[in-house]
């Protein structure tokens, strides 16, 4: 049996099985039913692995053991792997997440709160800021931002921007309504993104600019995070967020902006030329 290395990479990816595992179960596949050596000898795995990798396939759901002698082997279907696969997933992720709730009751995460401001008390101002690569790195960051908002939030952004934004952030800019936080959006209102704008206009102040040339978020003039790349030219994996929390440059940033949002047409009106 040859089953290309590409081929095997993927079901390492989607199954979170080791090189060994994936070559003892596609043989397993291809047979049906065999032994401990003949898999070895098709999957090109060391013998004295074969029966400890089988095990661990057997624990997982990927195979069952026949009763007899000699001890063969039998491939469950991949349909029902799938299925077991995605339990154990959702499980131990729910594991996780328990394990986390409980760490929020207990002195560990206070002695790690301990130790970050105290940490914090020695850094340079110039110090707290960093870069973040990838979108989904970029609004993860940014939702931390916003939970912190106590009186205003400025975004500023493209019109699929906006759409990507909302879906990542809409929940906690709900939370800061309801917190009575500011909030005002700039963005291009387009055919496509008209519906969500007047959503969105529920919750915050949304305001019409055309082309922006720039994206960023500002949190209560105090931290800012601004997007080095046009996002209709760069992938979203290499997408770059400039994060910086200091009061003096996010200040001047919203100061800066503050004449230009007192200019700009309420989203409202703009969606009315939109067809």
């Amino acid at each position: 049996m040859i089953v290309k290395e590409e081929f095997l990479s993927k079901l390492r990816r989607f199954f979170g099985l080791n090189l060994y595992e994936v070559r003892i179960w596609t043989a397993l596949l291809s047979r049906g039913v065999s032994t401990a050596g003949e898999l070895s000898d098709i999957g090109n795995v060391p013998r004295s692995r074969a029966y400890d990798i089988l095990e661990s396939l057997e624990k997982k759901g990927f195979v069952m053991m026949k009763l007899g002698k000699p001890i063969k082997y039998i491939a469950v279907e991949p349909k029902e792997v799938v299925e077991r696969v995605k339990k154990l997933i959702r499980r131990d992720a729910e594991d996780n997440v328990q394990k986390l709730k409980e760490l929020t009751t207990t002195d560990v995460l206070k002695e790690l709160e301990t130790l970050h401001k105290q940490g914090i008390e020695f850094i340079e101002p110039t110090d707290l800021a960093g870069a973040l690569r990838g979108r989904g790195n970029i609004y993860t960051h940014m939702e931390t931002m916003l939970k912190g908002a106590q009186k205003s939030v400025t975004i500023v952004t493209t019109s699929k921007g906006f759409v990507r934004k909302m879906e990542a952030l809409k929940p906690v800019l709900e939370k800061l309504k309801n917190k009575n936080v500011k909030i005002r959006i700039a963005t291009g209102v387009t055919k496509d993104n008209v519906a969500l704008l007047k959503d969105i206009s529920k919750i915050a102040e949304v305001k019409h600019i055309n082309k922006p040339e720039a994206r960023f978020v500002i949190v209560d003039g105090k931290e800012l995070m601004f997007m080095a790349l046009n996002d209709e030219e760069v992938h979203p994996s290499y997408d770059v967020g400039i994060w910086v929390n200091t009061p003096y440059f996010a200040n001047a940033m919203q100061n800066m902006f503050e004449p230009t949002w007192n200019k700009l047409e309420d989203a409202s009106k703009a969606a009315t030329r939109v067809k």
